[in-house]
């Protein structure tokens, strides 16, 4: 880590194999506080590390001899046709690491067939990357305390075509995270959340001695379910909802005619001491059944990885932090070759597994030793 980072590589080093590979180049190429920030987690950073644990200890269990020469990574979600199951998640300001930011990331989505989901707080706006995009684009949401800017925002992403509405709904604050605050974190000049400079003011609210800055305060923009029946009612794009982990929050989004969820817990940045997407993706998929689309995020990095998570039950997995770190190494190229290395390994994991197509990825290619 330096506050003098390295440049972003021109040409992709044959050492450079592995998306461990980009996290371990990435904190020469990026300033220490941007990198603490990227790579830090709430509070003691237990679910951070617990995201990687669950996927370590969970492992497959290969047939062999499967005829798996009509193999293929290719599945639909939501009615689009995907070439492999990897998605960039939504991850706040690309800038931080390169200048070309998100258009650099969605240009590398499309050479490579990925879903891309811009994030609210891009540092390109919204159309900008979309026009970069030829794969599919999704926007993500964070619901703003004004509802007709947060409807603004839904009607620019459907005019400049996003296909699909994420709405996270775990961070309607910060968590504790300590490691950026020890680092002193801030966004630098020329980095800011471009899509919300037409943001109304927010209400100046006085709170009284004994309320809280926390519940009275910064929670009142926190969106509820009614919020949520709102925007569904206003827009025809499928939404889906980012940060379910609960079962019973899985039913009531069923229930309200959600098109899907991602289970996640936020890459372990927004509440601490919370179990893993893996870990609650199968009960889950249980409770809300085959028809909705559910997506996993947290510590994918590698094919066999994503094979877990398809085999607990999800549709697609999202990638976050590596996006950053590739994009920092070596911009858009950088990134391409992340998803390319991802698809590569699934499609050898799936060879070795004998499961020639991504619906042949059960629970019954996993062992479980107890």
């Amino acid at each position: 880590m330096s506050d003098k980072p390295e440049p972003p590589l021109s040409a992709i080093p044959p050492q450079l194999v592995s998306l461990a590979d980009y996290a371990d180049r990435a904190a020469a190429h990026i300033p220490t506080a941007i990198y603490e920030y990227i790579v830090g987690g709430g509070a003691d950073e237990i679910s951070l590390k617990r995201n990687r644990e669950v996927l370590d200890r969970t492992l497959i269990l290969p047939r062999v001899l499967a005829d798996v020469t009509r193999g293929t990574t290719e599945t639909r979600v939501l009615g689009e046709q995907f070439r492999h199951p990897f998605m960039l998640a939504p991850v706040a300001f690309h800038r931080l690491v390169h200048p070309q930011g998100e258009l650099a990331s969605a240009r590398a989505a499309s050479a490579l067939e990925a879903p891309m989901v811009v994030s609210t707080l891009s540092s390109y706006t919204l159309e900008s990357i979309a026009a970069e995009l030829t794969s599919p684009g999704w926007f993500q949401l964070y619901f703003q305390q004004d509802r007709d800017f947060t409807l603004s925002l839904v009607r620019r992403a459907e005019a400049a075509g996003y296909s699909a509405l994420m709405i996270t709904v775990d961070a309607s604050l910060h968590g504790i995270r300590n490691r950026a605050q020890r680092a002193g974190f801030e966004l630098p000049p020329g980095v800011e959340a471009v899509n919300l400079r037409d943001r109304p003011p927010l209400p100046g609210a006085v709170l009284e001695p004994s309320q809280s800055i926390v519940f009275q305060g910064m929670m009142t923009e926190a969106p509820t379910w009614e919020d949520i029946a709102w925007l569904q009612a206003r827009t025809q794009l499928p939404v889906i909802l980012k940060g379910v982990l609960s079962p019973a929050d899985a039913v009531m989004a069923r229930d309200l005619g959600i098109a899907g969820l991602v289970v996640s817990n936020h890459g372990g940045r927004t509440l601490d001491c919370v179990p893993s997407g893996l870990e609650l993706l199968p009960a889950i998929r249980r409770v809300v059944g085959e028809e909705m689309t559910l997506l996993v995020d947290g510590a994918i990095a590698r094919g066999t990885d994503a094979f877990k998570a398809i085999a607990l039950g999800a549709d697609a997995v999202m990638v976050g932090r590596p996006q950053l770190y590739a994009l920092a190494v070596a911009g858009a190229q950088g990134v391409a070759h992340m998803l390319r290395i991802l698809r590569e390994e699934l499609e050898v994991c799936m060879s070795l597994a004998g499961t020639p197509t991504l619906a042949d990825i059960t629970q019954d290619a996993l062992y479980r030793p107890d």
